[in-house]
This record gives structure tokens, sequence and C-alpha cells, in this order.
């Protein structure tokens, strides 16, 4: 069943990032607090020749396109529905410098060029395949689960693609911080910069924002950890910053 003027099925809706970008959300492909945050940790310049991993609906490209960052950007997913979804949000904005694709990362369709990009990004599945109640949908199974790509998968193809110094950057449960970094190296990417998020001051950290850098030397930054709260239960100053208003008023 398909409504509304953009074509949008009965399990879709319009989010607004910024005042002149329209994404189209459903239930299967969504986002959340991780995919702002690594958007903006990744922070690229305009200049930046940049690829999503498992991109979904697309809010990282589209954060980016907010804030005026990168010269072209592709965004790659393997489900077939995400990037249709993709597809007709990019058909309805003033964008054109975002190419979704439909594929297998451990693959790279041909449109990926490789040893050229300045930036690969992931929100990748946070449970490792058969670590865990596994999700009834097969996008919740995907999306959640290392069920089609590990980290090696990831750290490997992102290798192929970046150029000598391009990032790869990432958000992951901490608990599964030095499973990362040792695919990161094993694929000769250097972790070179990490933050930790919590709820607010004096939690334990519930994610870790991962920066490494293809053919670089060892030397790794922790920057100050990210507070999504002030103490008194206010989303904090940074990350209002960070969401910015990605909701139409």
């Amino acid at each position: 069943m398909q409504t509304g003027p953009v074509g949008l099925h009965e399990d879709e809706h319009i989010e607004w990032i910024g005042h002149n970008l329209q994404l189209i959300v459903s239930k299967a492909h969504t986002f959340g607090t991780d995919a702002l945050l690594l958007a903006s940790f990744a922070s690229p310049s305009k200049n930046t020749l940049a690829c999503d991993f498992g991109t979904g609906c697309g809010i990282i490209p589209f954060y980016w396109l907010r804030e005026g960052c990168c010269r072209q950007i592709y965004a790659l997913d393997i489900q077939e529905k995400a990037y249709r979804q993709l597809v007709r949000s990019v058909s309805i904005n003033p964008v054109d410098k975002l190419m979704p694709l439909c594929g297998d990362l451990r693959e790279l369709p041909t449109g990926l060029p490789r040893g050229q990009f300045d930036l690969v990004t992931m929100n990748p599945p946070y449970t490792r395949a058969q670590g865990g109640i596994e999700s009834e949908q097969e996008s919740d199974r995907i999306a959640r689960h290392g069920i089609l790509c590990s980290f090696d998968d990831i750290c490997d193809s992102a290798s192929r693609l970046l150029k000598f110094g391009g990032r790869l950057c990432l958000c992951i449960r901490p608990e599964r911080l030095f499973e990362l970094t040792k695919a990161m190296q094993k694929a000769g990417i250097e972790p070179k910069r990490m933050r930790f998020v919590s709820q607010r001051d004096g939690l334990a950290p519930w994610l870790v924002l991962v920066e490494g850098k293809r053919g670089r030397k060892p030397g790794l930054v922790a920057q100050a950890e990210l507070h999504i709260e002030n103490p008194n239960g206010e989303l904090s100053e940074e990350m209002l910053r960070i969401i910015g208003s990605y909701k139409k008023d």
C-alpha cells in the first residue's frame, strides 16, 4: 500500500533533516542516537569522498548533507528494501552527490572506486553472529546481529576502499572494543582515536566511537567522554548541537 505525495508505504513517515531535507524512515529502516553520534564523530570535510556501509535509511549521509559535508557520498546496503527506501528519499530532495548502492560489502559493488576514499563509516551490528537471542524480523537480525558480516569483513573491505591515511569510523558496544581494534590492525588500519559515550556523568559507557587510519603508525588518542544528558536529565549542550534541528519546526 502506498499513500501520500511521495509514495510512502503505510509503515513509513518523513523525518526532516534540518529544514530542507526529507528522509523516509520505516519500522524496519529507521535511525537512533548512535547513528547521529557516529555521523558527527566522523566529521568529514567539504572535499571528502565518503562511503557509508550498511546505510539503512541513509541517516548518516543525510546528516552530512545537512552539514554541507562531502563532495561525493556512496551509501551501501545489502537489503533491497533499505536501498529502495533511500533511493526514494534521494528522489524527493535537492541532492546530487549521494549515490545509493545495493550490494554486499564483502564483495564491494563495481560502482565503488578502490583505494580512493577519504572516509568509510559503519554503524555495525552490535552482536556477533550467534552471540545472543536473534530478532525475529530478518531486517532486525541483519542490523543487530553480525550474520552477514564480521569486523574482519568490515575492516578488510574498508581497507580496499580507503586511500593511504583514509579513515574508518565505527560505533560499537564497549565490550567489543578489543575485538574491533584487532580486526582493524589485521586489515592495515591503525586505531587512532576513540571516544566513549555514556548517558550521563557517573554512568558506565554504553557506546564507543572508534576511528582508524589506513597505513598509519600506532598512536591512539582517547577523547573526553561524551554525555547524552546533563545531571538533571536534560540533553547536554553537546548532544543538542549534534542533533541540531533535524525535524521541521
